[in-house]
């Protein structure tokens, strides 16, 4: 079985076409998203990757909480990368001001016999999801690898030279990175046609990745 470590990650494509021009142009009751992630294979010389999550998201017309399913039947998704995707989405909803108590989140990898591990995904679903419910679509070429502390912050993650190659790849235009940076990564350079955005707070991030302010 392959296994992809995402030790702390992603931008997006779109799945059903949107045209978005503002907040709120988004307006159904489902929507899905294809979202890039960046991580790590597992081994002694690891190499970054970049694969993709399909996201629904559904605002339900109850407030009965949060609720986050991950897909069955194709890539699996480790304990770890479960809890911090929930986790993630929570912290990010209440540091951008919003209640998820209505949303509907499934996720799905679409790729059988590949499971996900670790936690940096959690940054990149967690701005998606939120991202959705205000009726934005993130641009294609965008994409953070980060946690969400409890605090409202991007975490650290690990591995970061290797999944900006990575995105440098697949051809993203943006990466965000945590503003704290894991000392073991080293310097690295900014590939060509690419713009490393440092972020330390997820209204930092959610503002770079969509290019709209935060509003209620």
């Amino acid at each position: 079985m392959r296994q992809l470590f995402v030790n702390s990650w992603v931008a997006l494509l779109v799945m059903f076409v949107f045209l978005t021009v503002g907040e709120g142009s988004v307006q159904a009751s489902t929507i899905q998203q294809l979202i890039p992630i960046l991580g790590t294979t597992i081994g002694a010389r690891p190499t970054g990757e970049v694969v993709y999550l399909i996201v629904s998201f559904e605002e339900r017309t109850d407030h009965g909480g949060l609720a986050v399913q991950f897909k069955r039947g194709q890539g699996r998704f480790s304990p770890m990368v479960q809890t911090s995707v929930q986790q993630g989405i929570y912290r990010a909803a209440s540091a951008l001001g919003v209640s998820p108590d209505s949303w509907t989140v499934i996720v799905s990898l679409p790729y059988p016999g590949l499971t996900l591990y670790g936690h940096s995904c959690s940054a990149m679903v967690a701005l998606t999801v939120v991202a959705l419910a205000k009726g934005v679509i993130i641009p294609p070429d965008r994409v953070i690898t980060g946690t969400v502390t409890p605090d409202g912050h991007i975490g650290m993650v690990g591995a970061v030279p290797l999944k900006v190659a990575a995105a440098h790849e697949a051809h993203m235009r943006r990466v965000l990175v945590p503003e704290e940076q894991n000392e073991e990564d080293g310097d690295f350079e900014t590939p060509f046609l690419m713009q490393i955005s440092p972020v330390a707070t997820v209204t930092q991030a959610y503002q770079a990745l969509t290019d709209f302010p935060i509003t209620p």
